[in-house]
């Protein structure tokens, strides 16, 4: 293992437990297989979380990010969004494919991955497949900005999702012609997803500044949080931790803030119909 690899297994294994404040009424999560083992060389499996609705409920399909920690990332957020009426999958993009991190660089194949988990949850009854979100952590907020991008991935499924959430993704090479509402949530001094670049995305510039045509698609919205660095969100990078480089830190104001739009956001976007 690299040395790069041993600080994001210590990195992952400090933010294992960093439970969700102890949420009123999120239900339990159960590992769930998402696929059928003879359907793939690397058979999906997630944890899920039931909303506490009557009849078809909205759902969310979790991303962790390269650390792939899954089980930290539904402990944080599934938790947290089964609480306010949502059905939670959060996918292990890593274990099935026998890796621990994908040091930087994601699995070929794993950007399919979100479709993967949105046909399953289409098939429950329990869930309105007409109301599906993604939301992805770093490099799987980058695989959730993708699957409601104009193009290969977004076009070969029937099922679509209806909306996209990403946290400090990198921005840098994607073509923005969204197919539904986006949201990015990042940190003014994120030095690993520099939030230059995701505001080149939305105001329609490559990563050289030439103009292109933003009036293409669904706009993005874009937040971005003063002061905050990579992994905002994570309690526990507190000290500070620099991995390859690179500045991670916990900062309160910016985790409340993103709470605070994620929910609207959703409500918004896939919540309770009118």
């Amino acid at each position: 293992m690299t040395t790069f690899a041993k600080t994001i297994a210590l990195l992952a294994a400090l933010l294992t437990g960093s439970a969700a404040d102890g949420l009123a009424g999120a239900s339990s999560a159960i590992v769930v297989e998402i696929e059928s083992p003879l359907a793939s060389p690397h058979p999906l499996q997630g944890y899920l979380r039931r909303a506490d609705n009557a009849g078809r409920a909205p759902a969310v399909v979790l991303l962790h990010s390269c650390n792939g920690d899954w089980k930290r990332i539904d402990e944080r957020w599934g938790k947290r969004i089964a609480s306010w009426g949502y059905v939670v999958l959060t996918v292990d993009s890593l274990g099935p494919r026998g890796l621990k991190t994908c040091d930087g660089r994601a699995p070929n194949d794993s950007a399919e991955d979100a479709y993967r988990a949105l046909n399953f949850l289409v098939r429950d009854p329990l869930v309105d497949p007409e109301r599906v979100a993604v939301i992805g952590f770093a490099n799987g907020g980058r695989v959730a900005l993708m699957s409601v991008e104009h193009g290969y991935l977004e076009q070969a499924s029937p099922a679509k999702f209806r909306a996209a959430v990403a946290f400090y993704p990198s921005c840098l090479g994607l073509k923005g012609e969204m197919t539904a509402p986006a949201l990015i949530l990042i940190g003014e001094f994120d030095d690993w997803a520099l939030a230059r670049e995701c505001r080149n995305l939305v105001e329609g510039r490559d990563g050289w500044g030439i103009s292109r045509q933003k009036d293409k698609g669904v706009p993005i919205k874009l937040m971005v949080f003063p002061g905050a660095y990579h992994a905002f969100d994570a309690p526990q990078l507190t000290p500070p931790l620099v991995v390859k480089g690179h500045h991670l830190e916990f900062n309160q104001a910016a985790t409340d803030q993103s709470i605070a739009a994620l929910r609207e956001f959703l409500d918004t976007k896939i919540g309770a119909k009118e």
